[in-house]
């Protein structure tokens, strides 16, 4: 990769719809949920390093995880660790490090990637980078898809037009997790990709997009990084910060961007995951103990009987019996147990939000 390339790894979320194995204070970024003892944000870290120096790795995080990430990459310098005071969406965190970046290094070409993502074929997903680096120093706002393998209700959408050349399509559209029946049409038709949440830029096309289109976001993050460097950034940032919208980048830039046609996509085949759910989970790291597919813990710790389709996550050492029960997923944590039906892993997230409505932030 160039000497221009640049990674961002927003690092924020509490992976509502993993709860309660993933909480506010330890959200499912900072877990091992990779088959190994590396967390999904060492994971990330891992991917891109063979891409780009660590000097060219930041991370944008909450001030309640900052000493977590900086404790799990220990090879990230100090000063690219961007902490927010308070979450803000995608939007914000992406902007400030795309600002902060191209201060220090003007002409710099910005990837940004989750740090709840998994990849199976890294070499390829380094080759989709480049393609897409390529595509942004043309000036375009990049995102890579991915081919999808199902029709998903959990993910967003790319409509695509013709392709551009030998690796990118032009982006007419982003669409919102679809009902079952249009993502099945959405697979058919072959003109949609899943939209994961990966994007590059050029950090002055992207910020010149941001001020056109949201300078009520543009200016706060505007402000705040120029003053990073200096004696008057917690000042400045702890009373610009809080006036910054709450909105996804999609929503503040990619989309509108898309409908005058600026945007265009890579697509990737590089078997990827957003670890979204307990299903997805239950995929990737489930074992089976007696017809039951369990995620952690030992063998030893499930008895069932005259029972089928059950994803179990167990807590340490408690023993979970199973008697008669189908198409269940079970966790179990020291402090709270979730029990729902399969197909309604997805709204997992509403109980976090029914216990916020009720004061119970503690089990959040």
């Amino acid at each position: 990769m160039h000497d221009d390339f640049y990674a961002v790894i927003p690092a924020g979320g509490s992976g509502t719809r993993l709860w309660p194995l993933s909480r506010s204070g330890q959200p499912k970024f900072l877990h091992p949920l990779t088959g190994t003892d590396r967390s999904l944000l060492q994971a990330t870290f891992d991917r891109l390093a063979p891409l780009v120096s660590a000097g060219h790795i930041y991370v944008v995080t909450g001030a309640a995880h900052a000493n977590a990430v900086a404790e799990q990459l220990p090879e990230l310098p100090a000063e690219n660790l961007l902490v927010e005071p308070s979450p803000r969406d995608s939007c914000a965190a992406i902007a400030l490090a795309t600002e902060v970046i191209s201060r220090r290094a003007p002409g710099a070409v910005v990837g940004s990637f989750a740090a709840d993502h998994l990849i199976d074929d890294v070499a390829t997903f380094h080759d989709t980078v480049e393609a897409a680096a390529e595509g942004a120093r043309q000036g375009r706002l990049m995102t890579i898809g991915i081919t999808p393998s199902r029709p998903e209700t959990g993910y967003g959408y790319l409509e695509c037009g013709e392709p551009l050349g030998a690796t990118s399509q032009q982006v007419l559209a982003f669409r919102e997790k679809p009902s079952r029946d249009v993502a099945i049409e959405y697979v058919k038709s072959g003109r949609y990709l899943w939209n994961a949440g990966m994007f590059v830029w050029r950090a002055d096309v992207f910020l010149d997009q941001l001020r056109q289109r949201r300078p009520d976001v543009a200016e706060p993050i505007h402000r705040i990084a120029a003053a990073w460097e200096g004696p008057e950034r917690a000042s400045v940032l702890d009373a610009a910060w809080p006036t910054v919208p709450k909105v996804a980048v999609e929503y503040a830039v990619l989309e509108p961007a898309s409908l005058d046609g600026l945007v265009s996509t890579v697509p990737g085949a590089f078997g990827w995951s957003d670890i979204g759910d307990f299903e997805t989970v239950g995929t990737l790291l489930g074992r089976d103990v007696d017809g039951v597919t369990v995620v952690g813990g030992t063998d030893r710790q499930i008895v069932s009987l005259d029972t089928d389709g059950v994803l179990v996550v167990p807590s340490e050492g408690r023993l979970v019996a199973l008697l008669d029960v189908h198409d269940l997923v079970v966790v179990d944590t020291p402090d709270a147990v979730v029990v729902c039906r399969r197909d309604r892993v997805q709204d997992v997230k509403k109980l976090t939000e029914l216990l916020r409505e009720r004061g119970r932030d503690d089990c959040v």
